[in-house]
Order: C-alpha cells, then structure tokens, then sequence
C-alpha cells in the first residue's frame, strides 16, 4: 500500500544507523528496494494523513464505516477493565469509533513511531474522553511494551488500516504471532484486512490524479538526503503503482527517469534510464488465504464485517491459547 495501512501501515524509522543499513542492503540488490517502514518522518506522516482522505483512496473510508456499525459488538464482548492497545496509532482517529462504545477501559495504549502523532491524539482523546487513561509508546509495533501496572488486565488489540498487507505472508503471520505475545491468553485483536478488486480501483487508490501518493512516496528520497547525507536527484524519481495479479498485490515504486548515479554511505549506486527502486506492497489477500495466516499465527476468527459493496473487511481475531 501505503502503508496502513505500514496505516495505516508498517510504520518505523528506527535510528539513523539501522535506516543507514537498509538503504544500502535494500539499494545493493539485483532489483532496488527501500523499506516502507522509513515512509513515516514527520512530513510522511503528513502526507499519508492527506491520502487517507482523497477521493480515490477507498480503505480509509470504508473501514471506518465498518467499524461504526460493528463497534457496539465489540464492546459488548471487552470485559470492564480491559486495555485497548493500538499498533501504529498514526491520529487515532478511527480509535475514536471504538473508544466512544468502550467505556469501561483500564487505558488505551497508543503505539507508533510519531511522537508529534502520539501527543496530538493524547490531548484530543484526553478531551474528549475524561477519564480515561491514554499511555503513548513512540516505536514500532515489533517492539514496543506495554505498562508493567497493565499486565493483569485483559487486552484488546487494534491493527486498523491493512497495515498487515505491506508484509509478506510469513513476516505478516510472524507479526499476528508477536501481537499474540504482546496481547496474552485470551486476548482479541481488532484488524483491518483489504481484499482483491478490480485494478481500475486499486491503482488510482496508490496513484492519485493529486499526486499525494506520489509525494509520500518521493518523500522517502528526500529523508534519505536528509538523515544519511545522500545525494539523491529526487527530481530524477517518478513514482509509479502496479497491480501483481500474480502476488494479488499493488506495488509502489520509484522510477529512474534517466541514467544516474547516487551515493549513500560512502557507496555509488547506479540506475539505468527506467531501473526502479521497489517501496511498498499492499496485499490484496483472497479471505481464505489471510484466514490460514491467522491460523497459523495462533489466532481464530470469531468474527467478521464488511461494507455493502465487499472492498474491505474488519476482522475480530480470538487467540487460540
């Protein structure tokens, strides 16, 4: 995707050493790559927040009105006392919908790699909803823990966005297996999963007539230069989405425009007039293929929603232990 949808998607900047090693790992490949989870410096985040509600762009929308008729569900099934913990938080905004049925929460844990993300949704959802307690993690959501004092307290997990489509299918059921852990025995994990549909809907949903996408995905070049002191003519790059039939997923790339030359960490890269550089994938699972990931990862599905035309699904997951 975009990522959420990494989300609304797999978000993670890590620190300059780690973003260093994986642009030069990703950029020495045959095909070039460069991880999504870099996207999400404060003018990413930005930006995405901007994709999130242009007309093209459907998962947003559509998920968040899924989860206003299926939110009195769920909090019906969260025991008083219970943690909302959210993965890759972003604005919070689609937290709201479940927050405003579940009044009886110990706290809501938010987690993402934007502190300027995080306090701006603490002080709105502080506002909106006195009382309730609202504990901010900045990190990604491979890492981060949860407050000691919480740890009795049943969990509800929250994964909104498709975020879990940047990932390939091991690394995503990897991920649900760390939610697991994370969440503990008998917990439930809220997740936003995107399906398949026609390519005249997906590729304008990841290339937009305003170009946002495409500035979100340049945007990476441009940190690069930024952090890492590289030299990359961002004016050189286009940015580009594929459908993958074959893979059922959109892919964002970067295309060279022309031949090149740029340097990261002491090392040259070289493009050739049309070679791209690899950012993103949103997978576009068919139900039962995400189905037997989610089994794999030792969730069930107790539950499931989607909109009237089938473009999206909300998921409610059980852990099976």
């Amino acid at each position: 995707m975009k990522p959420a949808e990494l989300q609304d998607r797999a978000r993670a900047p890590g620190p300059s050493d780690d973003f260093m090693h994986d642009v030069v790992e990703g950029l020495s490949r045959a095909q070039k790559t460069l991880p999504c989870r870099y996207f999400y410096d404060t003018r990413g985040s930005e930006l995405f927040e901007e994709i999130t509600a242009l007309p093209e762009y459907y998962p947003t929308r559509v998920e968040a009105a899924i989860l206003r008729d299926c939110a009195p569900q769920i909090a019906a099934r969260t025991a008083p006392g219970s943690v909302l913990v959210e993965f890759g938080s972003g604005s919070s905004t689609k937290t709201e919908l479940l927050l405003s049925q579940m009044r009886d929460l110990a706290a809501y844990v938010a987690i993402d790699v934007s502190a300027s993300a995080l306090e701006d949704a603490r002080m709105r959802l502080r506002d909106r909803f006195r009382g309730l307690r609202v504990d901010t993690v900045v990190g990604d959501f491979w890492s981060a823990e949860i407050a000691p004092d919480l740890a009795q307290a049943p969990r509800v997990g929250f994964f909104p966005g498709s975020t879990i489509g940047n990932l390939e299918p091991a690394d995503a059921q990897a991920l649900l297996k760390r939610f697991a852990a994370v969440l503990g025995e008998g917990a439930r994990l809220v997740i936003g999963v995107d399906v398949m549909k026609p390519a005249s809907i997906l590729i304008p949903a990841y290339d937009d007539a305003q170009g946002v996408t495409a500035a979100f995905n340049l945007n990476l070049l441009t940190r690069a230069n930024r952090e890492l002191d590289a030299d990359f003519d961002v004016s050189a790059f286009r940015h580009v989405a594929i459908w993958n039939e074959a893979k059922t997923r959109i892919e964002m790339r970067l295309v060279s425009s022309r031949e090149q030359v740029a340097h990261v960490g002491g090392r040259e890269f070289r493009f050739a007039a049309g070679e791209t550089i690899h950012t993103e994938n949103s997978h576009k699972w068919p139900a039962d293929i995400f189905d037997q990931i989610v089994l794999g990862a030792g969730w069930e599905v107790a539950e499931h929603w989607t909109d009237p035309n089938q473009l999206f699904r909300v998921l409610e997951l059980r852990a099976r232990v």
